[in-house]
């Protein structure tokens, strides 16, 4: 059996942290008269973005930069710097595990699942948040799209986890269904949607189950993996 899982939104509070970096920030641009970006910020502009293959392999420091000089035609290496220490700052001291984020990832470990993290964006990003978060060993493999060099929004990651392990029994748990589910598809995947994050109240097409949390997902792996048993005996 072979679980691909996603990072961000899935197993832990990316978004909200984000939130509430970009809150942060809000006054540092007013301070600064940064006018156009702080209504960049407010007026959710950056939405337009979430389609930009390039965007997903980024670093953070330079997915910063992108939408900065989207808004101005120059920013100086100083204010950058200042910008994404605050935003750093802020994002990882309010990062954290969903509550039953521990619960799956054990869950899917005990019944002799290998599990592969297949996330969007830069390595360096990535592995520090797995690190903070303590759960990369539980992983045993990690594709991210800043080392693979594509994005979800293609199924190249998806295909690569499946020719590192080899399986008839495949799942992919995410929040993100043009990325995850879709990416799920490409590769025969049962796919499990996990409503909650940024993208929670967005329409599900490729979804094989819609659930609300990790605990249901794990619910949902388990009822099928005992009728992929039961159709190998028989």
């Amino acid at each position: 059996m072979l679980v691909l899982v996603d990072l961000d939104d899935t197993l832990c509070n990316t978004w909200e942290a984000m939130r509430y970096g970009i809150l942060r920030l809000v006054p540092h641009l007013i301070r600064r008269r940064k006018f156009r970006a702080f209504f960049y910020m407010i007026t959710a502009r950056y939405r337009e973005l979430e389609q930009v293959q390039e965007l997903h392999t980024l670093d953070f420091d330079r997915l910063v930069e992108r939408v900065l000089t989207k808004v101005y035609s120059r920013v100086s290496p100083e204010e950058l710097e200042g910008i994404t220490e605050l935003i750093d700052r802020v994002f990882f001291s309010n990062l954290r595990l969903y509550p039953d984020a521990l619960t799956f990832l054990r869950g899917v470990k005990g019944m002799g699942a290998r599990l592969v993290l297949v996330t969007d964006s830069s390595s360096r990003w990535q592995r520090k948040k797995l690190e903070y978060l303590g759960i990369k060993d539980y992983f045993n493999a990690l594709v991210i799209s800043g080392e693979t060099g594509h994005s979800k929004l293609e199924p190249y990651n998806f295909r690569l986890a499946r020719h590192l392990f080899p399986d008839e029994e495949i799942y992919v748990v995410g929040d993100r269904d043009d990325t995850d589910m879709r990416g799920g598809k490409e590769i025969g995947a049962t796919t499990i949607l996990v409503r909650r994050g940024y993208f929670r109240g967005r329409p599900s097409r490729y979804a094989d189950y819609v659930v609300g949390s990790l605990t249901e997902a794990l619910e949902v792996i388990k009822r099928e993996h005992e009728r992929h048993e039961k159709r190998d005996k028989a």
